[in-house]
């Protein structure tokens, strides 16, 4: 087993990277009962979507631990699910089931793109200063999450944003989290992260702010209810003109979404980790098929899109180096289903904390980009800011890969552009054409 996951090259052990494996998933955790709340209000059945996110989760990370052999937890995209919900089931008004299929085929359409080699040859031509950017980028994205989270950063009507109620008692223990969380690490505590989150979690249930858990074990609720009627609804609908181009939108949409969320995840992650070689990542085409698959398999069981998550971030930040790391993140996905009245103690203030952290560690890529450069540094600054006010990765790379190309044509530079960057560039224009 060591020597599979290569232990000794990247100087780990069992007990780091179970250690790694247990922070992504805390981390992560709030998806369990995140994701069957948004797809409820699509009329799904919440516990069996509960019991769809588990399964999807787990077994997109082994495959990727076992496989591609990366530090990488997958699950049910945010903002994915959002997309699944709230556009494609109530806007648009496609049966929930019909949109369950709309994923599955997005799902065997990576996977196709994937085996050919098409996307990892994508993701190789992209530029290492927009990679930088995106990953800095995401760093900014999940740190405006956790400050969300936290309280620190509120809604306002007249600023779009604005300093919270820091005398909130949920808010000073996500700020108390914050403290020990930094005094670990920059003491150098191993997996000062997850310490961190126990630490406040236990505080939080000490002075009440978070629940005891009403038990240990717990019945795992049926995924009956959706499992399959992504194809069994298939024979009781009326195909339309109208419907079969609502439904290649929707498709091409999820498609899209996930194709650049999970890219800059990946590389965001696997350069955080040290894995990225000559602006490559090694293994990219098993790394991008296991969320494919997991994606299809997800769709079969009832929920929206599986992807890569940032929140791997974490592990990586408490010392994971290896696929070992994401074996013990889905082992204990699955655990989840037994023992999720323990997740409780899971809540926002406790995530909070790591969720900033980790946006620390991650905007270190920007000492990398070419400031001095005006054609980099426009694209790879539009690439960063994008994100976190737009609430959407995509869109920050959308933006960057559209003005990577005019700056610098304008600076002479046209032979150092990938021929896949100006077909980008359409793709984007199209992208936003579509938006509006």
């Amino acid at each position: 087993m060591h020597r599979y996951f290569e232990f000794k090259k990247w100087n780990t052990g069992y007990k780091k990277e179970s250690m790694a494996g247990l922070t992504t998933f805390l981390a992560m955790a709030y998806i369990l009962f995140v994701n069957p709340s948004i797809l409820s209000d699509a009329g799904m059945d919440e516990g069996a979507v509960f019991t769809a996110t588990a399964v999807s989760a787990a077994v997109g990370t082994l495959i990727m631990g076992l496989l591609a052999r990366y530090p990488i937890a997958l699950a049910p995209g945010m903002g994915l699910n959002a997309f699944f919900t709230y556009t494609v089931v109530l806007n648009m008004g496609i049966d929930w089931q019909l949109a369950l299929f709309s994923v599955f085929l997005s799902g065997i359409i990576f996977i196709i793109i994937t085996l050919t080699g098409i996307r990892e040859k994508v993701i190789n031509a992209i530029p290492a200063q927009l990679k930088y950017a995106a990953a800095a980028g995401i760093g900014l994205f999940i740190a405006f999450i956790g400050l969300q989270n936290a309280g620190i950063v509120v809604p306002d009507e007249s600023t779009a944003v604005a300093l919270g109620n820091m005398t909130e008692p949920t808010t000073i223990l996500a700020c108390f989290g914050l403290v020990v969380t930094v005094v670990l690490m920059v003491l150098g505590f191993r997996g000062g992260i997850f310490y961190g989150m126990a630490i406040t979690a236990i505080a939080g249930m000490v002075v009440g702010l978070i629940g005891l858990p009403q038990g240990i074990i717990g019945a795992v609720p049926s995924v009956s209810p959706t499992f399959g009627s992504a194809f069994t609804f298939l024979g009781e609908i009326e195909w339309t003109g109208q419907l079969f181009g609502q439904m290649l939108i929707v498709v091409l949409t999820f498609l899209f979404v996930d194709f650049f969320d999970t890219a800059g995840t990946l590389y965001a992650v696997a350069n955080q980790a040290g894995f990225v070689k000559n602006d490559k990542l090694p293994r990219a085409g098993k790394a991008l098929l296991a969320d494919s698959s997991a994606t299809s398999i997800g769709a079969i069981f009832g929920t929206s899109t599986t992807t890569a998550y940032i929140e791997s971030s974490s592990g990586v930040a408490a010392g994971g180096r290896t696929g070992f790391t994401s074996v013990v993140t889905g082992l204990l996905f699955i655990l989840a289903l037994f023992f999720s009245p323990l997740l409780v103690v899971v809540t926002d203030q406790v995530t909070a904390p790591a969720l900033i952290i980790v946006g620390v560690l991650m905007a270190q890529s920007l000492r990398l980009i070419e400031w001095d450069k005006l054609e980099i540094a426009l694209p790879a600054f539009l690439t960063v800011v994008a994100m976190p006010m737009t609430y959407s990765i995509a869109t920050g790379i959308a933006l960057g890969f559209i003005f990577y190309p005019i700056t610098m044509l304008l600076k002479g530079k046209r032979s150092e552009v990938h021929p896949v960057m100006y077909v980008l560039f359409f793709v984007f224009l199209i992208y936003f054409a579509f938006l509006g």
